[in-house]
C-alpha cells in the first residue's frame, strides 16, 4: 500500500481507521468506541475495550502454538552469555512472579518501581505488573539515588524490584545500595524491595523490607492475568521537565498494545517470527515499547542487550550480535554509530561477520548527523532510517515506512507524518510556516492511539506543559521545518532539556545540584555539541565573594562530582567553566 493511501485514511476519519488496526489485536471485550473524551477534556481511546498486556505478549502466542518459539533473546556481552527464553519459559516466570507480587499485597492499580540493567528478570518484573493491573515504573539504573528518591515520593510504588548489580563494561555498579539510599531520603516509603542476586560480587546491603526474588518466585502461586479496561495505565515513564522535577508519563493500555502492533508492521516491515533488536535499555521509552511490548505483541523473537557498541569486546560488538541471532530490523541511537565510527572508521570489522540477515537500520532519539547515517548505510548495505518521536508518544511520530512502499530518503529528514498524527510547524505566533520557515513543531488533537493521556497525579501540568501554548494543539519542545513534499526535519530542542546519547536530561536539574556547592553563587548550564554523544553539558559559574581564590581544579573536580553523585552518571558535566557574570 501507499503511503499517502493510508496517511488520507488515518486523517479523514481517525475513528473508523484505529477500529480497524484495534481488530488486529485479542480483546477480552472488543471496542465499539474508538474516541471519548471525559470530564477533564483528555482523550481515551477504545473506552469500551478490555485487554491484557501480558496476555498478548505470552499467553496468545502459546494458544495459537509458538510456545516453543524464542520470544526473548538475552545478549550479555559484558558476562559473554546468551539466553534464549520461549514464550512457554517466559510465561512460566511471568505467572510466578505475578503470583509472587500478589501474595505481597499488589493489586489492580497499585504502582511498582523497577530499577534493573538489561536482564530477562527486568522484562519479566514488567510483564507480572500488568499481568495483574498493577501499575509499573522502570527507573533507569544510571539515575542516582536522589532522582530515585523523586520517581518514589511521585509514584509512591508499594513494591520496588530491583538487581543487586548492572555492569558498565569494567566494573560492577551496585544497585542496592542506591535504592536504600533512595528509600532513606524519600517521604514515601515502598512497603518491600523485590531483589534479584546477581551474585556478581556486588555490595548487598540487608534492609528488614527484602524480599529474595528468587525465593519468592519459587514458592508463589502461578497467577493468571485480568482483564483491565483499555484506559487503565499499564506504566509511568519518567522524563525530563524544564523544572527539574521529572514528568510522570502515562501510558494507557488499549491504545498502546494497536499503536504498536500497527508500527511493527507499518513502519519497521518485520513479519512475525523475524528478530527484531532495539539497541536500548529497558530503563527509556524505546526499551519498554521495542525491547518489549511491541516486538512480543507482535511476535518477534527481541534481543536484549548487556553491552555496549564499543569494548565488549570491540567496535564488533553490534556485528556479532546480528550474526549470531540473524536479526532483521536493528533499531538504535546514532550516539552508538557514532562511537563504532571513531574506533573503526573504515568499517573493516564489518567483514568479519555476516549480517546479510539485516533488513532496514532505524535510528532515533537525538538528531542524526548525515555523514554517521551515510556511513552506516554505505558499509551495512541496507537502508539507515532516522525517524522521531518522544517519551511522550511511546511510538513514532515521523518516519519512513518498511511495511508500506518506503518514501524517499531526503538528507537531514526524518520522514513523514505516521498515520494518526497531524503535524505542523507554527511560528512563534501561532502561525502555520512556510514551507522551509523553520518554527516550533506542534500536532494538532486528538493524538492517535499510545500517546500519553496525561501526567500521573498532575492533569493541569500536562495541559500547562504541552496543551496551553498553542490551543488545539500538542506542543512537542521541539523545533523544525518542513518542505514543499511534506518532509520534516526537526532542528532540536527550544527549551532547557538537552539530548545526550539520546537521553533527555534537563539542565534546571543540574543547575539546582551545582549551585549547592560552598563556593558557587550562580551558575547555569547549557548542552554543546558533541561528535559522539550529540550534545554534552557544559556548566558556567560566578563563584560567591569571598571565594573567588577557590581552587579551580578543585572546584569543578567537586561540582563533577556532585551532577555523578546527585543527578547520574549519564549527566557527566564535559567542563565547568568560572565566570565574572552570566549573561
Amino acid at each position: 500500500m501507499h503511503y499517502d493511501k493510508i496517511y488520507a485514511s488515518s486523517k479523514q476519519n481517525p475513528e473508523s481507521f484505529w477500529l480497524e488496526q484495534a481488530q488486529k489485536i485479542k480483546w477480552f471485550e472488543t471496542p465499539k468506541t474508538a474516541l471519548e473524551q471525559d470530564k477533564n477534556g483528555l482523550y481515551n481511546w477504545f473506552p469500551d475495550g478490555k485487554l491484557n498486556l501480558s496476555y498478548l505478549a505470552v499467553d496468545k502466542h502459546i494458544e495459537d502454538g509458538f510456545g516453543d518459539q524464542p520470544a526473548l533473546i538475552h545478549d550479555s556481552a559484558v558476562r559473554q552469555e546468551k539466553t534464549i527464553i520461549t514464550y512457554d519459559e517466559l510465561k512460566i516466570q511471568v505467572e510466578k512472579l505475578a503470583g509472587g507480587l500478589k501474595q505481597l499485597g499488589v493489586t489492580k492499580g497499585d504502582t511498582v518501581i523497577i530499577y534493573m540493567p538489561n536482564i530477562p528478570q527486568a522484562m519479566y518484573s514488567m510483564l507480572a505488573c500488568v499481568r495483574i493491573g498493577a501499575i509499573h515504573s522502570v527507573v533507569f539504573g544510571g539515575f542516582a539515588p536522589r532522582e530515585l528518591a523523586l520517581r518514589i515520593n511521585d509514584a509512591k510504588p508499594k513494591v520496588i524490584i530491583t538487581a543487586s548489580s548492572g555492569i558498565e563494561v569494567d566494573r560492577l555498579i551496585a544497585y542496592k545500595p542506591m535504592v536504600d539510599e533512595a528509600i532513606n531520603t524519600a517521604e514515601h516509603k515502598p512497603e518491600k524491595v523485590i531483589l534479584y542476586n546477581r551474585k556478581l560480587g556486588a555490595i548487598v546491603p540487608k534492609k528488614p523490607y527484602d524480599v529474595d526474588y528468587e525465593e519468592l518466585v519459587a514458592q508463589a502461586e502461578p497467577e493468571t492475568y485480568i482483564p483491565v479496561e483499555s484506559s487503565h495505565p499499564s506504566y509511568i515513564l519518567y522524563t525530563s521537565g524544564t523544572t527539574g522535577t521529572p514528568k510522570g508519563v502515562v501510558r494507557d493500555t488499549g491504545g498502546y498494545a494497536v499503536a504498536l502492533n500497527f508500527s511493527m508492521e507499518t513502519i519497521y516491515g518485520v513479519k512475525p517470527g523475524e528478530v527484531f533488536w532495539a539497541g536500548s535499555d529497558v530503563g527509556w521509552v524505546v526499551g519498554h515499547s521495542y525491547i518489549v511490548y511491541g516486538p512480543l505483541i507482535h511476535r518477534n523473537p527481541t534481543v536484549m542487550f548487556e553491552g555496549k557498541p564499543v569494548r565488549t569486546p570491540d567496535a564488533g560488538a553490534f556485528w556479532r550480535v546480528i550474526e549470531d541471532h540473524k536479526v532483521s530490523v536493528l533499531f538504535t541511537a546514532p550516539t552508538a554509530f557514532r562511537a563504532i565510527k571513531q574506533e573503526d572508521p573504515e568499517g573493516l570489522l564489518i567483514s568479519d561477520y555476516d549480517t546479510s540477515s539485516l533488513k532496514f537500520l532505524f535510528l532515533a532519539g537525538e538528531r542524526c548527523d548525515e555523514p554517521t547515517r551515510l556511513w552506516v548505510e554505505e558499509h551495512l548495505n541496507v537502508p539507515a532510517i532516522d525517524h522521531w518521536w518522544q517519551t511522550e508518544s511511546g511510538w513514532p511520530m515521523l518516519s519512513n515506512f518498511m511495511g508500506l512502499e518506503p518514501l524517499p530518503i531526503k538528507s537531514g529528514s526524518v520522514g513523514k507524518p505516521v498515520p494518526g498524527y497531524d503535524i505542523q510547524i507554527l511560528t512563534e505566533d501561532g502561525n502555520k510556516a512556510k514551507p522551509n520557515e523553520e518554527g516550533l513543531v506542534v500536532i494538532k488533537l486528538p493524538m492517535p492511539p499510545g500517546f500519553m493521556p496525561t501526567l500521573w497525579q498532575a492533569n493541569e501540568r500536562y495541559k500547562a506543559g504541552y496543551l496551553q501554548r498553542f490551543p488545539g494543539y500538542y506542543f512537542s519542545g521541539d523545533g523544525g521545518k518542513v518542505d514543499e513534499e511534506g518532509f520534516v526535519y526537526i532542528t532540536g530542542r527550544v527549551d532547557d532539556v538537552i539530548n545526550v546519547s539520546g537521553h533527555r536530561l534537563s539542565t534546571t536539574s543540574m543547575e539546582e545540584v551545582v549551585a549547592r556547592h560552598k563556593a558557587v553563587a550562580e551558575c547555569c548550564v547549557i548542552g554543546i555539541e558533541n561528535e559522539i554523544k550529540g550534545q554534552v553539558p557544559l556548566g558556567f559559574v560566578v563563584t560567591k565573594m569571598g571565594e573567588e581564590n577557590y581552587e579551580y581544579f578543585k572546584l569543578k573536580t567537586e561540582v563533577k562530582q556532585m551532577v555523578r553523585q546527585m543527578v547520574g552518571p549519564i549527566a557527566s558535566l564535559k567542563n565547568v567553566v568560572i565566570v565574572k557574570r552570566l549573561p
